[in-house]
């Protein structure tokens, strides 16, 4: 087996384990969602605009809340996860809420392999380039689906997080690409106590490699953004300092937590 297969087992492995504890965390909410709640932050709703009869092409989707809430904005939306257990759930739920989202499930780099459609929009957020070992790939399949015109919409934890050990102690990896990082995590962020010890493979990527991929890729940087706060609750130790805002508990407003990009192809 590849290096490329191998990691795309182990965290296949994972993330099929993790999706059936997230769907009933209080983390994801699938409740209130169901009843009509958008899993969508300010932020990108912000970025993305008014998206009503807008193609929506949505990479790393899970088991896609955050695609049909842009569904239920009026886009049409396709939703591309690895993972085939967040794929069926994903496809359950749009079944069950009428909603006419696509859900396909392949990994980001076959993707051109299987799908033959161009979007006004590519929407990527929140722990997903790290499971990715190359940006020039990525920024080539986002270059890839857009139309000419169209806009790339990514909100993402901010490498600098991922330098820290789990309890933010201290530095454990380099803010580099240097090498894959392999760990064996208890638990998930949505739920800490789930009975899941699995290995994960993932990769830091600075935001000069992400940036630098997207412009090779002939996508041109529009909105650059970096936040001291995530909206996510998804680290130990967060502290809420205003609704969907949290900081580390003793590094409030000190420390990078997500960046937003907008790029346009050209």
């Amino acid at each position: 087996m590849n290096i490329e297969n191998e990691y795309l087992e182990v965290n296949r492995k994972l993330w099929n384990a993790k999706t059936p504890h997230h769907v009933t965390s209080d983390f994801y909410d699938n409740d209130s969602f169901i009843a009509g709640k958008s899993t969508l932050k300010e932020v990108e709703i912000g970025l993305l605009g008014d998206i009503k009869c807008k193609s929506v092409l949505h990479l790393q989707c899970h088991f896609g809340q955050d695609t049909m809430s842009m569904s239920r904005m009026g886009a049409k939306c396709t939703g591309v996860d690895f993972s085939d257990v967040a794929m069926d759930k994903a496809k359950d739920l749009n079944a069950q809420l009428g909603l006419d989202a696509t859900f396909i499930c392949s990994e980001v780099y076959k993707l051109p392999e299987v799908l033959d459609e161009k979007f006004d929009i590519v929407f990527t957020t929140y722990g997903v380039l790290g499971w990715l070992p190359d940006m020039t790939r990525w920024a080539n399949v986002v270059s890839h689906f857009l139309k000419p015109g169209g806009k790339l919409v990514l909100v993402e934890l901010h490498p600098a997080v991922w330098m820290f050990d789990n309890a933010f102690t201290y530095v454990q990896y380099p803010y580099f690409n240097k090498e894959a990082i392999v760990e064996t995590l208890q638990g998930t962020y949505a739920d800490r106590s789930a009975d899941i010890e699995l290995q994960e493979i993932g990769w830091n990527h600075p935001l000069s490699e992400v940036m630098q991929a997207l412009i090779n890729a002939g996508v041109e940087i529009r909105i650059f953004n970096e936040y001291d706060y995530s909206t996510q609750n998804c680290f130990a130790n967060m502290v809420e300092i205003a609704p969907d805002r949290f900081c580390l508990k003793g590094m409030e407003g000190k420390l990078p937590l997500m960046y937003a990009v907008v790029a346009e192809k050209k």
